[in-house]
């Protein structure tokens, strides 16, 4: 069965601390995005230091870093001393190669994110060297942005060439998409506006997708 992991894409503090507390009982992983206003035209909560005892609080859950940046290699360190377990970051990024040589050596998984509109040419010289690939079926940068049906394509080619590479998948997932992109070949669906559009009926809404 497909994991579903929650997406956290927020300016406020407090708004990322509600939604952790909505899907704490009822996933294993939680994602926290990031953007300053540098890769995609958003800016998020940044102040890492505050994640650290957040984190702490939910000794149950994983939490893993989508790096929206141009220079993801930068965050590294506060987000590791924070707890992040995962970080991905976006081929599409500054350097992609200093964020992996970077990560090395740190006891944390390693990912690469593909924007919704690049070739998957970008993406392909490194998958051998990465823990999760994570296919974006929109344009990065917000939530609620429409599907792109071409985005499956991606995923096929990346489940045939590397059958073992976990695949994650994110933007416009609903019950129709996480169909399409399962039977492609993810393994891991990130859904934010699909999730807390109605906050008491998350469980429901994890459980259709995990079904789909």
């Amino acid at each position: 069965m497909i994991e579903v992991i929650p997406g956290i894409l927020e300016k406020d503090f407090a708004e990322i601390e509600k939604k952790i507390g909505l899907v704490t009982e009822l996933v294993d992983w939680v994602q926290i995005d990031f953007a300053d206003n540098t890769l995609v035209p958003n800016e998020t909560f940044l102040k890492f230091d505050q994640f650290g005892s957040l984190i702490a609080t939910y000794p149950n859950l994983s939490f893993e870093a989508h790096l929206m940046v141009d220079y993801p290699e930068k965050y590294i360190r506060p987000l590791v001393d924070a707890g992040f377990k995962r970080l991905i970051a976006h081929v599409e990024a500054n350097d992609p190669r200093q964020f992996l040589e970077a990560l090395e050596y740190e006891s944390v998984e390693v990912g690469l994110a593909i924007d919704g509109t690049t070739e998957l040419e970008q993406l392909e010289p490194f998958l051998d060297a990465i823990d999760v690939a994570l296919v974006m079926t929109i344009e990065a940068g917000a939530s609620g942005e429409p599907f792109l049906p071409e985005t499956v394509e991606k995923i096929k080619t990346i489940h045939q060439d590397f059958p073992d590479l976990p695949i994650e998948v994110d933007g416009g997932i609903n019950e129709q998409t996480a169909k399409l992109v399962k039977e492609a070949g993810a393994t891991r669906i990130v859904s934010t506006s699909y999730l807390f559009k109605d906050p008491k009926n998350i469980a429901a809404a994890i459980e259709r997708l995990k079904k789909a």
